[in-house]
């Protein structure tokens, strides 16, 4: 109770902080985020907070995690001049496309002075022009000619010898893979290294394998989307066409061909998606840029296809990255699907990083959790006390702050929005039901955990087969909020060992992550990512359990089991505040003043 009214006691103050309005509260302020950036720039190190937990008792000492934890202190210690290095790349890069695309241009504006000699050329053009807007109102897209293409390499390689090739990017330190079992500390390394990094480099990412899976997918449909919406022919001519001295004709072949370049270089769809989703897009800020993906997995077809061009390109372009998983690279895809492709992504990351086995056999969530003092934020079973005592708490929190609660909607990938039926200030509460019970998916949880550093759940049920489909989505869940680092208070029917059950009702198949939505299908689960699944009578997905094996079931339930239990110990609680996206935002307004 006191960690809620913690949390929430400081949501309180951030927003009193924001509110400031005289100039010297808001000079005094910015001091403060001043002096908080330093303290943040000089943070320890993940060696150095690793061995600061041990002393401290809140972790217990292991050779494995230790060497995992000097790995990523050396990786640490080499991105200061990484990131100088990289600054200067940029640079020089920038120049050289600015004077590539300055030649390009001059050589479009040659042709056509040349071409506007030629009265011949002139009645051709004239035609194709015509079928061009002819072929606008056909249906079937049509290809682009070979003389395009030809015209198009011709103009590249001029290109490469008048202005010379791309500049090379400096070679980037060697990434972490980081694999073993549920439990053996992989993730909880892996976000020391981030946490600390801020502020040394510029880009960082932290994706859990079912949120870049969903952006990635979401940035394919909207390039997708971009490409097939028609739009008027004076519309798609660039400025700079515009402004030249030439007629209407010779600018509409000009915009032709600029169309074609943007043509050619989305041809490849996976490149794009890493350049818009991955790499920071601000033209102003040059540097280094680093990938932390916790749980790489390679279930499907769409993943291993996905993950192969999108790391493929991070990689080639300098990005650094540190991967944990619960297998080895080459182990990753046992199913043996697009073995070609897969194999080029095992390469690419083999190639990147240093891989890093955390040998322990021992759960240390576990360990955590049994040297609490208590476990507050679980109550089972379903029965008078512990009903009682989590409304107490759920009436606790929202009575400390005038309990003014409200329903509110907050929005979801691909266009969509979802109710939260009891809500107020970062506090949210739902049952089982509302949120495992209904086609919601991965894209709904992100929402719910972005949005609400502290989640009540109340009737959680044991779960079997005869409910997969809700165990599935439960897991998901529990992912997102852990991913998030939210606050957790449950009420279920059994402890959190005996929450998933796989007796006579039979076994529960992993299928977390075969859903994929897109805005086209509205809220609906897409489960037949693979050519031969369908989804049965009976919802379960045809083709996909064959191509699982028990040991990803355990995987998925272990993982599920273990967060679970270390999101009641005091060590992940304590994290709330600080690495929960609400408290984040919180922290930029500020220094935004």
């Amino acid at each position: 109770m006191r960690r809620i009214s913690n949390l929430l006691s400081k949501s309180k103050q951030l927003a009193a902080f924001a509110s400031l309005e005289t100039k010297l509260r808001a000079n005094a302020l910015r001091s403060y985020c001043d002096q908080s950036h330093l303290r943040r720039q000089n943070r320890p190190g993940p060696l150095v907070q690793y061995r600061s937990l041990v002393d401290q008792g809140k972790l217990r000492h292991d050779p494995f995690q230790e060497s995992v934890a000097s790995e990523l202190e050396n990786l640490l210690a080499r991105l200061e001049q990484y990131e100088k290095d990289m600054e200067e790349y940029h640079v020089n890069l920038a120049n050289w496309e600015k004077q590539r695309e300055n030649e390009r241009r001059r050589l479009l504006m040659e042709e056509v002075e040349l071409h506007q000699k030629d009265e011949y050329w002139w009645k051709r053009l004239n035609n194709k022009l015509t079928e061009r807007w002819e072929s606008r109102k056909r249906p079937k897209n049509m290809e682009s000619g070979v003389g395009k293409w030809v015209s198009y390499l011709k103009r590249e390689k001029k290109l490469d010898s008048l202005v010379g090739h791309r500049p090379t990017a400096p070679p980037a330190p060697k990434g972490l893979y980081i694999y073993g079992n549920v439990g053996s500390g992989k993730t909880m390394l892996m976000d020391m290294f981030y946490s600390a990094t801020k502020g040394i480099v510029k880009h960082r990412r932290r994706y859990h394998f079912h949120e870049a899976m969903l952006r990635i997918n979401e940035q394919m449909h909207k390039i997708w989307k971009n490409q097939i919406e028609e739009k008027p022919l004076q519309s798609t001519i660039a400025g700079w066409i515009m402004s030249l001295p030439f007629d209407t004709k010779a600018k509409e072949w000009l915009a032709a061909e600029e169309r074609y370049k943007q043509e050619v270089q989305m041809k490849n769809i996976l490149p794009a998606v890493a350049d818009m989703f991955f790499l920071d897009g601000e033209e102003n800020e040059k540097g280094a840029s680093i990938l932390c993906f916790d749980e790489i997995q390679t279930v499907d077809v769409f993943a291993i296809v996905a993950l192969s061009g999108i790391l493929s390109r991070l990689l080639s372009s300098g990005t650094i990255i540190v991967a944990t998983s619960n297998r080895a690279p080459k182990d990753l895809n046992e199913a043996g699907m697009q073995k070609e492709i897969f194999q080029k992504l095992v390469s690419k990351l083999e190639e990147h990083c240093e891989k890093v086995l955390i040998g322990s056999e021992i759960d240390y969530r576990r360990f955590i959790a049994q040297k609490s003092e208590n476990q507050v934020h679980y109550f089972w079973p379903i029965e008078k006390e512990a009903m009682n005592e989590f409304e107490k708490k759920w009436h606790d929190v929202t009575g400390r702050f005038g309990g003014r609660i409200i329903s509110n909607t907050i929005s979801v990938m691909f266009g969509r929005t979802l109710e939260v039926p009891q809500s107020f200030d970062g506090v949210a509460r739902f049952t089982f039901e509302y949120l495992c019970g209904r086609p919601l998916g991965a894209a709904d949880y992100i929402a719910v955990a972005e949005n609400f550093h502290t989640v009540f759940i109340s009737d959680i049920p044991v779960m079997s087969m005869r409910i997969r489909d809700k165990a599935r989505r439960f897991i998901t869940l529990i992912d997102e909020l852990y991913n998030h680092h939210c606050c957790l208070c449950c009420l279920a029917s059994s402890s959190i060992d005996e929450l998933f059950q796989g007796t006579e009702e039979g076994t529960l198949f992993d299928l977390e992550s075969f859903q994929f939505e897109t805005e086209t299908e509205g809220g609906r689960l897409r489960r037949n990512v693979l050519a031969e699944g369908r989804v049965s009578s009976g919802g379960a997905p045809s083709g996909i359990t064959s191509i699982l094996s028990g040991q990803e079931e355990i995987f998925a339930f272990q993982r599920a089991v273990s967060r679970l239990i270390e999101m009641q110990t005091p060590l992940y609680l304590d994290g709330v505040s600080n690495f929960h996206p609400y408290f984040q935002r919180q922290h930029k307004k500020l220094q935004q003043l």
